[in-house]
């Protein structure tokens, strides 16, 4: 079926050229001419140098994977519908609309599929996109593209068809390295993914829906754009649709620029956002892949949260930037290196945090056994400690060793507390009873206040002594401990 676009880039420049020749019909003659000189700077870009030069290095990707056949004790055909064919046509008979994806035409076979075992059978799982990054046959594309296949098929632009096998795979940044056994390749030029600004023009090539080679355009929409999985994202509105996954993002120089990953839509297809991973954090992990077939990350065992502006505002910070510590593992390189609940972390290795996700990726980046250092801000003080990087597993988990703690009496916040039990640890004060301010700010029985601004907080008396000399046109700030999560929370004193 034909999708027709209401409004392509055919359009605005027909719709360009119509503005233009208005002006020049209701303007003087001289400022006709003036008008018609200028309308060329505000052309739109030709693409077909770009496109020219980076078609041959894009590829179809082909998945197939192995399911149980149905077989049925009231014979071939009520079951499996493909078992009605091979009953009639033979055991190789290949089901209608298999060899579609085939270059080579319709009525071709393709290459028989990874030998499987009895009771199952291949069929088609999905298309996706990649591209040329060497001469010697090595192609990228998404993780999610091969992942759970059996067979893997390549396509080049000229029609040629090759079996591709996995060099490595990373799940966490849906990046995947395959090889072909080819030669003489034409890559695509890698680009700088950092250099990239909003409202740059950038192209997509891939295969939608099957459609190889196919190209759409449009611009940068945002940089670093954050959908909780610390992966930073260049946003486009560049049509992609199932199909382009694994394709190159290219900028107007030729050189790709991110690896087209995800779309936001409520429909399934293309609503004008599209996500691709920077080619920077993609060539970080591909050196690894070549290397070792895998990804080996660094950690350094925290939880963290985001700083807001009231809390940086609150702890003597400019502005809300960093990672604000809300847990540390007990004995883990952050804990070992004096990091505690409530410090913001606001450089790692001499880069600056600047959004919470950063941290993750800085740290994910650093070969375990490496030493490094971790600027963090505390009771208004910026400290340098040093620790030494571990390596991040599946059964690497983050806790919190820091001891909650309470306090008593009804005070200004709100709140009544009381000591912290004797096998407790000895900082901090758990809250026994909440109203008022402490309530709407969200604190509840059992908390435990570790730290009041830039002072920790050590006795129910020492508590009373810190909330008696609050200064009431100012907001304080708490430290709270709950389910070894530590979060700061702004309170107005009465």
């Amino acid at each position: 079926m034909a999708f027709h676009l209401p409004y392509t880039a055919v359009a605005r420049a027909a719709a360009g050229a119509a503005v233009s020749l208005a002006l020049a019909t209701a303007l003087p003659i001289g400022a006709a001419q003036a008008q018609a000189v200028a309308a060329p700077s505000a052309a739109l870009p030709d693409f077909t140098q770009v496109v020219e030069a980076t078609e041959g290095s894009v590829v179809n990707i082909r998945t197939t994977e192995a399911v149980p056949v149905r077989r049925s004790p009231m014979g071939p055909g009520d079951g499996d519908p493909s078992e009605l064919f091979r009953w009639f046509f033979g055991p190789d008979f290949m089901p209608p609309g298999f060899g579609q994806q085939n270059p080579q035409g319709p009525r071709a076979r393709p290459k028989q599929p990874p030998a499987q075992s009895q009771g199952e059978r291949t069929v088609p799982r999905g298309i996706g996109s990649g591209f040329v990054i060497s001469a010697d046959g090595y192609i990228l594309t998404n993780n999610h593209v091969v992942d759970n296949s059996n067979g893997i098929f390549v396509t080049m632009t000229n029609g040629k068809e090759y079996k591709a096998k996995v060099i490595g795979t990373d799940a966490r940044t849906d990046i995947a390295l395959i090889k072909i056994d080819a030669s003489g390749l034409k890559p695509i030029p890698i680009g700088d993914s950092d250099k990239l600004r909003k409202g740059q023009w950038v192209l997509a090539i891939g295969s939608p829906f099957g459609l190889d080679s196919t190209v759409t355009a449009g611009i940068v929409s945002a940089i670093n754009r954050d959908t909780g999985d610390y992966l930073p994202f260049i946003q486009t509105d560049v049509a992609v649709n199932p199909g382009n996954s694994g394709g190159p993002l290219i900028n107007l120089q030729g050189q790709v620029v991110g690896i087209n990953s995800q779309i936001i839509s409520r429909s399934g297809g293309f609503m004008g956002i599209s996500l691709a991973i920077p080619i920077d954090e993609v060539m970080r992990v591909v050196e690894q892949l070549k290397a070792h077939g895998k990804v080996t990350r660094g950690r350094i065992g925290v939880q963290i949260t985001e700083v807001q502006d009231d809390v940086a505002k609150a702890l003597g910070l400019d502005k809300g930037q960093g990672a604000l510590v809300s847990s540390v593992e007990a004995d883990g390189p952050a804990a070992k290196a004096g990091v505690h609940p409530g410090d913001v972390i606001t450089a790692f290795n001499g880069q600056a945090i600047k959004h919470m996700t950063d941290l993750p990726r800085l740290v994910g980046a650093t070969r375990p056994g490496t030493n490094a250092t971790i600027q963090v801000w505390r009771k208004g003080k910026s400290l340098e400690l040093k620790t030494t990087i571990a390596e991040l597993d599946d059964k690497a988990a983050s806790r919190n060793d820091e001891a909650p703690s309470a306090n008593e009496g009804t005070d200004r916040l709100g709140l009544k507390v009381k000591a912290l039990p004797a096998d407790a640890g000895d900082q901090g004060v758990v809250v026994d009873q909440v109203e008022g301010a402490a309530a709407e700010a969200g604190i509840e029985p059992g908390d435990v206040i570790l730290r009041i601004n830039d002072t920790d907080v050590s006795s129910p008396k020492q508590y009373a002594q810190i909330v008696k000399g609050l200064d009431k046109s100012r907001p304080a700030v708490l430290l709270v401990s709950r389910d070894q999560q530590s979060q700061w929370v702004i309170i107005k004193p009465q």
